[in-house]
């Protein structure tokens, strides 16, 4: 299926592990950050039982996005579903996003 990324799907193991590390080592909610050199913003949503991961990021220079769900089956594996969008795009930003500081709150 298009947009999948499971153990037998579109990415190799070793680029679906990679992709899965460096998905892990974002922070929840907001952080701002660069890719390809521009900065963006990204929100990072996990439930709370832990199946489901959910990223929304915006070039803050621009007008690109790259929005996807990834939800971990019961047995091995993991399903991505880019949101209007290719799975290249979505496990290269992921690879790519260096988040720098979380954003403070904002005062009351």
């Amino acid at each position: 299926m298009p947009g999948t990324m499971t153990a037998g799907g579109n990415a190799p193991p070793l680029i679906q592990a990679t992709f899965e590390d460096a998905l892990a080592k974002l922070p929840d909610g907001y952080v701002d950050g660069h890719f390809g050199n521009r900065p963006w913003g990204v929100t990072v949503k996990r439930s709370e039982d832990g199946k489901r991961t959910w990223l929304y990021g915006e070039k803050l220079s621009g007008n690109d996005i790259v929005s996807f769900n990834l939800y971990r089956l019961a047995g091995a594996g993991s399903t991505l579903k880019p949101c209007e969008m290719s799975s290249a795009k979505v496990i290269g930003f992921v690879l790519g996003f260096e988040p720098g500081m979380k954003k403070p709150p904002s005062p009351p």
